[in-house]
């Protein structure tokens, strides 16, 4: 190992606060807008915009497949990023901008014919989506160049998942309220201003995060060519298996919020509770809390099985809260509590994919499996769960405004309750893959600094 790299990692073992909070800064302005969206797009564009609720699907679906393919181009892109700044970081300073305005056309609502709200619609979501995976992917793939020490990336992590609960409380708690009190009985304009203030706080947090973040093992990390960071992959089981579990943590996240608001508004006629629920998910900082006192006792693999259990079990309980709106907030929390462990550890968990990927090929890619861990992961699982209540209202003949059926009452409470418990099991099952690897890793690591030593 040349002495650079050795001093470097002796001195930035440990990461000042200061700093945890600049990384946490990335996350609050990814949640804040990208969050804004995942829970309320579906029933902006057919409550607000106008389309139909097939219409709403549809671009959900379309938009989230096609943009997340660019999760490995960002990868790559990231991988091959030479500044002084480092890699991952300097796209925090060019991305703040293209997110901040694609994010506010998104809820521009401009007069349109149906045909053409279609299209401004899948456009704008289509572009913002490539800019958040600008943004989310070197949120990532930055965390392994931040501390080259397991617990301060767990530390780090849990950090920014913090702030990311922050950004969401913040969207999923005010934003109805600021939308109805800036558009003063014009929805429409309530829903731009609310939009334009996100995105101005969203460009102030990643630039920010630019400012106080610091890469470190830049001479470690050289550029590879495409096709051989595409084979960092190669039988790199353990980041296969997160991918997945991944995907069926966000398509369970996703099918939750999505109809948060329809579920408040029809089935327990008090529309405003969405917010109390929404800012109820901050009870996932207490599973984001628990979690370093929780890996120090058990397998990383066993306390995520957990949290997506309890995350599962927490939404079971929701058709037993009935109309108690009490009850109901007790089972939105202990969920909450679940998805909270269950988001943070798979980011954390991916760098030990990257370390695992270069023991195995002797190619350390951090940009391209992060990207495939979290930015592919989050898209394709946010869009197919948001797209899969879509097709479920519309099949029971959902309709905006109106009292609803029987059968679309049920739909609703299916698409809250149970549907989002059958994939976070699904996904825990596909964990328990995990643990014969997790064994191995203190071995991978021993190995990694003998090879960096010879360097």
């Amino acid at each position: 190992m040349t002495s650079k790299i050795a001093e470097a990692m002796k001195s930035d073992s440990k990461v000042p606060f200061h700093r945890m909070l600049a990384y946490a800064s990335t996350d609050a302005a990814g949640n804040l807008l990208y969050t804004t969206v995942t829970t309320f797009i579906l029933y902006y564009y057919t409550d607000i915009f106008g389309l139909s609720v097939a219409a709403a699907g549809t671009i959900l679906l379309a938009a989230r497949i096609l943009d997340a393919f660019d999760a490995p181009v960002w990868g790559f892109i990231i991988d091959h990023t030479h500044t002084k700044w480092g890699k991952s970081r300097p796209w925090f300073l060019w991305m703040a901008f293209p997110f901040a305005i694609f994010f506010i056309l998104m809820f521009w609502s401009p007069q349109l014919s149906t045909g053409a709200k279609f299209w401004w619609a899948m456009i704008t979501y289509l572009l913002f989506g490539i800019s958040y995976t600008g943004v989310g992917t070197p949120i990532s793939s930055i965390l392994p160049n931040l501390s080259n020490d397991s617990e301060e990336r767990i530390k780090l992590n849990s950090t920014r998942m913090i702030g990311g609960n922050i950004g969401y409380l913040v969207t999923a708690t005010f934003t109805l309220g600021i939308a109805a009190f800036l558009g003063g009985g014009n929805d429409t304009l309530g829903w731009r201003y609310t939009a334009i203030i996100f995105a101005i706080i969203g460009f102030a947090l990643l630039l920010f995060a630019f400012l106080d973040t610091k890469e470190i093992n830049q001479d470690a990390e050289k550029s590879i060519p495409i096709l051989k960071s595409i084979k960092a992959a190669k039988n790199n089981w353990p980041w296969v298996i997160l991918v997945v579990v991944f995907i069926f943590y966000w398509l369970g996240n996703a099918s939750r919020t999505s109809v948060v608001v329809y579920y408040t508004q029809y089935n327990l006629g008090v529309k405003g509770f969405a917010s109390v629920l929404n800012a109820l998910v901050m009870f996932q900082m207490v599973g984001m809390l628990l979690i370093p006192l929780l890996v120090k006792k058990i397998k990383k693999s066993h306390v995520l099985i957990f949290g997506m259990c309890l995350a599962a079990f927490g939404q079971l309980l929701i058709p037993l809260a009935g109309h108690s709106l009490i009850s109901l907030g007790i089972v939105w929390s202990i969920a909450s509590v679940g998805t909270g462990i269950s988001v943070s550890m798979p980011f954390a968990m991916l760098s030990d994919t990257v370390d695992y990927g270069e023991w195995k090929n002797g190619i350390r890619a951090s940009g391209f499996l992060t990207a495939i861990g979290s930015s592919f992961a989050i898209k394709i699982g946010s869009g197919l769960g948001g797209w899969a209540p879509s097709v479920i209202l519309n099949k029971v003949g959902y309709t905006t405004g109106v009292n609803q059926s029987h059968s679309t009452l049920s739909a609703i409470q299916f698409c809250i309750s149970y549907l989002p418990a059958i994939f976070f099991v699904i996904g825990a099952l596909i964990m328990i893959l995990y643990i014969r690897y997790e064994s191995k890793e203190n071995q991978i690591k021993a190995d990694l600094n003998a090879r960096r030593d010879t360097l």
